[in-house]
């Protein structure tokens, strides 16, 4: 009996030290500097027992403290320097349904960067991946899908048949193995509160995560991974005869929206995170637990306008809007763009007259995709090591489309980057000053549009 008794004390004492963190969790900011020490060390024995005990045991709803505490988690941040520009219960544990779906893609566009993987690679469904619940594409087990068609499946319906065989793969047939892979790359990203269970997001009591994780997730596939970024913007895709279809409204509803995930489940609610352009600026929205899509909309709609409006961020890369000037300044390259500079790069040898620091623009090309602009025109700046990297907004015959420029060359400088890109495609246009990157390829010219 004695036992028993020092058992439940020890138990009501957790219980307590988590309903008194969940009072912190909602004080305000004056507050929130008096305990972060505190808080420091509850975030990490939240992650600790997570991965251990399930969440229901460890945070039971009654603490006040957990991923169905009542309310929504929200967190803005700005793609380019990580800036987080509003937020918040950010750090309040969540079920994060299908947004775990962003950590399985993310293993694989690593797996695709490394040449482990190609987009061609053939994925056997197992009995596992064809037995979970919808939704899914209805794979049969000893088929096969390939790894294209498993990520286009996984961001336009969320099909967690997809996501379990693209996820066994990268676990070399095992969903343990690749939950495993999962949490230790989230903590190696900083996501110190979260781990998962299986690659779908399918309900697991052990798999939470935050806003402020998910957002940090978010943030590394858009700078490291831009190539990618165009699987996110596909609204549909053919599949064995079917049309799929994007199942994420904010592609529809908001005006600049790339992407990226939606998620639900009973207990997790409507999970949401967004990624948004404007005027090159980009913005990471994520929004948990809310009680419908409609909110989940209008509150997502509402936070990225608020970003838009407010502080301006740091990017690495320039990106102009139509009618801005061409002598942008080079600004700090974040960490998370290491990857992209991976390539040794190749430079122009200019003539000892020639200034690197101009006002003329090397443009590469039109594309139809900010994404394929983004990679081009850092991989250009790469190469030569020269100018800023910068892509700007071309409206053509109704259509919104892209140019990846180098700009702040001097004319010397711009000529023979554009000599240099003839010899290895069909196309470089030079631009003077007084138009800038107002001036595009005419129609028909060149390299034309392109995916």
């Amino acid at each position: 009996m004695g036992a028993r008794v020092t058992r439940l004390g020890k138990k009501l004492t957790i219980l307590l030290g988590l309903c008194t963190v969940g009072l912190y969790a909602v004080r305000p900011a004056a507050a929130e500097s008096r305990h972060h020490h505190l808080r420091h060390h509850v975030h990490h024995y939240v992650a600790y027992r997570a991965a251990h005990r399930p969440v229901a045991e460890v945070l039971p709803p009654s603490a006040g403290f957990g991923p169905t505490y009542p309310g929504a988690s929200m967190l803005v941040m700005d793609a380019a320097s990580g800036r987080v520009l509003s937020e918040s219960a950010a750090d309040i544990p969540r079920y994060p349904a299908s947004l775990t779906k962003l950590m399985t893609l993310d293993l694989a566009f690593q797996a695709l960067h490394d040449g482990r993987l190609t987009l061609g690679t053939p994925l056997p469904v197992s009995e596992e991946a064809a037995a979970v619940e919808p939704v899914k594409l209805g794979l049969r087990p000893g088929s096969t899908i390939t790894v294209q068609q498993a990520i286009l499946a996984m961001t336009t319906m969320s099909a967690n048949d997809a996501a379990t065989a693209l996820g066994q793969y990268l676990g070399g047939g095992s969903t343990a193995r690749v939950a495993e892979m999962m949490t230790l790359r989230a903590h190696a990203l900083g996501m110190a509160q979260t781990h998962f269970a299986n690659p779908s997001g399918l309900p697991d009591p052990t798999q939470v995560t935050t806003a402020r994780d998910m957002a940090i997730l978010t943030r590394d596939i858009v700078m490291n991974f831009p190539q990618d970024q165009q699987f996110f913007e596909v609204r549909s895709f053919d599949f064995d005869g079917r049309t799929i279809r994007s199942n994420n409204g904010m592609l529809k509803l908001y005006p600049g929206a790339t992407g990226m995930k939606t998620g639900y489940t009973d207990l997790a609610r409507h999970n949401l995170v967004t990624t948004a352009d404007r005027d090159g600026r980009i913005l990471i929205g994520v929004t948990m637990h809310e009680p419908s899509w409609g909110t989940s909309y209008t509150q997502m709609t509402a936070q990225l306008d608020a970003g838009f409006n407010g502080a301006p961020g740091a990017p690495g890369v320039s990106y102009a809007a139509a009618g801005a000037g061409a002598g942008a300044s080079v600004a700090a390259k974040p960490a998370a763009m290491v990857r992209l500079a991976a390539a040794q790069p190749h430079r122009v040898e200019h003539d000892s007259h020639s200034s690197l620091i101009g006002d003329w623009t090397a443009q590469l090309g039109i594309y139809k995709l900010l994404a394929s602009a983004r990679v081009e025109a850092v991989s250009a700046q790469k190469r030569y090591g020269i100018g800023v990297a910068r892509i700007a907004r071309l409206e053509r015959h109704g259509r919104t489309l892209w140019t990846a420029q180098l700009a702040g060359l001097s004319l010397t400088a711009a000529h023979q980057t554009c000599d240099d890109m003839l010899q290895h495609r069909t196309s470089c246009l030079v631009i003077a000053p007084p138009v800038d990157h107002l001036a595009a390829l005419p129609a028909g010219e060149g390299d034309g549009n392109r995916s």
